[in-house]
């Protein structure tokens, strides 16, 4: 019986992709009990064709691709839901790897947990060409999202939630809340975000509890494309619109320029403790963050 379904969407991403899913084969739950569905959303690149060359190699797995046209990672993510129907659903990105322990630790909590709707596990970043000097804690969280909240099961924090490329769910937190937003998420090289924060966030005013499983354990793989003062820029603009998109939808707008404002205050009085690189860039986030927030256009 299969107990949890494992969706990755990807896109142009075949070697990554390859990648992913040599640590997805090397679960620990027995193959019966679980399976994976790849999600291609529209890639140009041979994708396909690797991926059909590793399922050739690893005949035991339940390893199966399906193509969703649809452009952007909410869709994708969301066909991967429609083509199961196990239980439980665990969801990654083509951009990392996993531990053995992953996908058990997962169908366990739920098993043990039978209240529980959703839960995220550990994200561990792990930088190819090592973690760049002006990074502080603050200026990693929107490029890698590191997360560590102890050895032993419990509710999130408040004020976070799982992260997009390491949460589960359940089929009926989907049935009950509804799936992931197809305005929120990237497409293509767009860096509009937020998708998994929405769902959360659907959820926590559902008066739902979100659980953190340390078992379950992502490496985030952050090339050095990502940590170029470019696409940095880029990366917390598009924070900053998906953060009013949202406020907009759930008419909260008033609420988040009052945060930010707030964020600027706390922003200054942490740029005077750190050193100059450091404090520039946060500087920098933060700047980018209120652009796309108090911005007109999702461009």
């Amino acid at each position: 019986m299969i107990r949890l379904a494992l969706i990755i969407a990807t896109y142009n991403r075949a070697e990554q992709l390859v990648a992913v899913l040599e640590s997805v084969v090397r679960q620990d739950l027995p193959a019966g009990e679980w399976e994976c569905v790849v999600v291609d959303n529209n890639s140009t690149d041979d994708t396909p064709a690797r991926f059909g060359a590793f399922v050739a190699a690893h005949p035991g797995f339940n390893l199966r691709m399906v193509c969703e046209t649809a452009p952007g990672v909410s869709c994708a993510r969301n066909r991967g839901i429609a083509e199961t129907t196990a239980p439980c659903l665990a969801i990654i990105d083509d951009d990392e790897r996993i531990n053995p322990g992953f996908v058990r630790a997962y169908a366990d909590f739920f098993d043990a947990c039978p209240d529980a709707l959703a839960a995220g596990g550990r994200i561990v970043p792990e930088y190819v060409t090592g973690r760049p000097a002006w990074m502080s804690r603050y200026t990693e969280v929107p490029i890698a999202n590191p997360m560590d909240f102890g050895d032993a099961v419990r509710p999130f924090p408040a004020g976070r939630i799982p992260g997009g490329g390491n949460m589960a769910l359940r089929r009926s937190a989907v049935e009950r809340y509804g799936s992931f937003d197809p305005a929120l998420g990237r497409v293509g090289g767009k860096l509009i975000g937020g998708e998994e924060s929405d769902l959360f966030e659907r959820m926590l005013r559902g008066g739902e509890t979100l659980w953190y499983v340390p078992g379950a354990v992502m490496w985030h793989i952050i090339p050095p494309e990502k940590l170029t003062g470019d696409y940095f820029r880029r990366l917390c603009y598009n924070v900053g619109v998906s953060q009013r998109m949202r406020a907009r939808t759930g008419r909260t707008y008033p609420k988040a320029v009052v945060r930010e404002c707030l964020k600027w205050g706390a922003t200054l009085l942490l740029a005077l403790t750190m050193r100059p690189c450091k404090s520039l860039w946060l500087m920098r986030m933060r700047y980018g963050i209120s652009r796309g927030l108090f911005s007109r256009t999702d461009d």
